[in-house]
């Protein structure tokens, strides 16, 4: 007896049924799981000449912007200025980062993106002087460095440059300026400067040097101000927040608690800033572990960062006085804000300068953008920037009378540490 086998084509049937389902559900898998990944890296295409709004913003027609550059390769007398884009593209850019109207946010095209890179890496050759810009937008002296050409010169905090050799400095930028200024050692600029309306213009010849940028300076003085050996003031000097700042100030540190000094004079005059780190370095010596030293407020609120004392508190039971010009910014306006906002010392002088935000500098496929990103505020929430650091005490500058080698701001400073001292 034969037993009949079921015909092979349904077998076969059933077979192609099972693979189109499992194709159909691999189909579909793919597809949900591509809108998912999609929906999450949403690329935006921008087309040259097409409108392109972001999110949340309006939109932005850059006809206009089409328009002007046509009528500019078209009708501009120049066919060979005209004619180079890149060019064109870097004025575009330019213009766009100037209308921030932000001193410190800056596009540099890629040659002057390589100096930069190459002053900030090391040694320069130039005046020794901070350069910036006051509210008006005017170029302006912040602070000359102790013992470079710009300080033996005369050049002080708050003088006004209104021309570097032949050039006007109306409408320039810090950096540009900076630019001119700097040059080969031996090299001489001619600085027109303004240090009081009454006096009007005056002209500076400098030569140029390679510029060493100090950084500390300690003594003892007596309740005088005199430099003594067995004095119980410490008197440090700090010219800036560079990279030496944080392990010279240690060393100064050490020195006031070994030689038993009962009090502090922080010189902060003429501090042009430095490194954020070195500010929360040195405010640890003065304040407990974990108190607030600076936050620094970005445009995304939930980006806040805030910058805490890391010890080792050492100094903390010392009367201090810190001493404040309009030379005094950044990293030096950090240290003395917080200072002073937790009580731990007295500001004798003239409110700071003023410079209060953080900048990032970012490469560019051709060039380089440095962007403000942040504002840094103090303690208790104090914006920096163009407000500066109101003193305790004001000080203002002694008249020109003031006999050579004397310093009333140390003798005012000494005053009142003596009085905090009893």
């Amino acid at each position: 007896m034969q037993i009949k086998q079921k015909p092979i084509h349904i077998r076969k049937i059933i077979e192609i049924v099972v693979v189109v389902l499992l194709i159909v559900a691999a189909l579909t898998f793919g597809y949900v799981s591509g809108v998912s990944q999609g929906e999450k890296n949403t690329k935006n295409i921008i087309v040259q000449g097409v409108t392109n709004p972001q999110k949340n913003e309006s939109p932005i027609s850059f006809d206009q912007f089409w328009e002007v550059w046509n009528l500019l390769k078209t009708k501009y007398v120049s066919k060979e200025g005209a004619g180079d884009n890149q060019k064109l593209l870097f004025g575009a850019i330019d213009g766009l980062v100037g209308s921030l109207k932000d001193p410190y946010t800056t596009f540099f095209p890629p040659q002057e993106a390589k100096s930069f890179s190459d002053e900030i890496s090391g040694q320069f050759g130039g005046i020794g002087a901070e350069i910036g810009l006051d509210k008006q937008g005017r170029l302006i002296v912040i602070a000359p460095l102790k013992d470079t050409p710009a300080e033996r010169a005369g050049l002080k905090a708050g003088d006004r440059i209104v021309q570097i050799d032949t050039l006007d400095t109306t409408g320039l930028s810090s950096e540009e300026a900076v630019k001119h200024i700097r040059g080969e050692r031996g090299t001489k600029v001619t600085l027109m400067i303004i240090h009081d309306e009454k006096e009007g213009e005056k002209k500076v010849e400098i030569t140029r040097d390679i510029i060493q940028v100090p950084t500390l300076e300690f003594k003892l003085v007596n309740n005088e101000g005199k430099e003594d050996s067995r004095g119980s003031i410490a008197y440090i000097k700090l010219d800036n927040f560079y990279e030496k700042a944080p392990s010279l100030f240690q060393q100064a540190a050490i020195k006031t608690i070994l030689l038993g000094a009962k009090g502090i004079v922080l010189d902060l005059r003429n501090n042009p800033g430095g490194y954020l780190d070195g500010a929360q370095s040195i405010a640890g010596w003065f304040l407990p572990k974990n108190d607030l030293v600076v936050s620094e407020a970005f445009q995304d609120p939930a980006l806040t960062q805030k910058l805490f004392s890391q010890g080792p508190s050492s100094l903390d039971n010392k009367p201090v006085v810190v001493l404040i010009n309009k030379g005094s910014a950044s990293a030096s306006e950090i240290l003395a804000g917080a200072l002073q906002d937790h009580k731990k010392a007295t500001l004798v002088g003239e409110k700071s300068f003023g410079k209060g935000t953080v900048q990032e500098v970012i490469p560019l496929k051709e060039g380089m953008l440095k962007v403000t990103i942040a504002h840094w505020l103090t303690p208790n929430g104090n914006l920096i920037d163009k407000n500066g650091i109101q003193p305790d005490i004001t000080f203002t500058e002694p008249a020109s009378t003031t006999p050579v080698g004397t310093d009333p701001w140390m003798e005012q400073a000494i005053t009142v540490l003596v009085e905090k001292m009893k």
